[in-house]
């Protein structure tokens, strides 16, 4: 799987996680930056850290970290699926 094609995984995934129920293309901003924390770091544990600051940081209000570790989970099987294939 390419970059690329891992990137509109992480989009769809995202986009259908809508923690704040905004619907569809309400995140972009905080898509793009989770898209770069999964560039940044391995760990699930960091992303998901990253996750809740980049989402509490735009809409001022923390996601419980339980959430935020389960779609960083869904997120690295992505990247771990991408990594297996080049």
């Amino acid at each position: 799987m390419d970059v690329q094609v891992m990137h509109l995984r992480f989009v769809k995934v995202l986009n259908d996680w809508d923690p704040f129920q905004l619907g569809e293309g309400s995140y972009d901003t905080e898509i793009a930056d989770t898209i770069q924390a999964m560039h940044d770091f391995d760990s699930i544990e960091e992303i998901a850290k990253k996750i809740q600051e980049i989402y509490e940081f735009s809409f001022e209000e923390v996601l419980a970290y339980d959430k935020c570790l389960h779609i960083s989970k869904e997120l690295m099987d992505i990247k771990e699926s991408s990594s297996c294939s080049l």
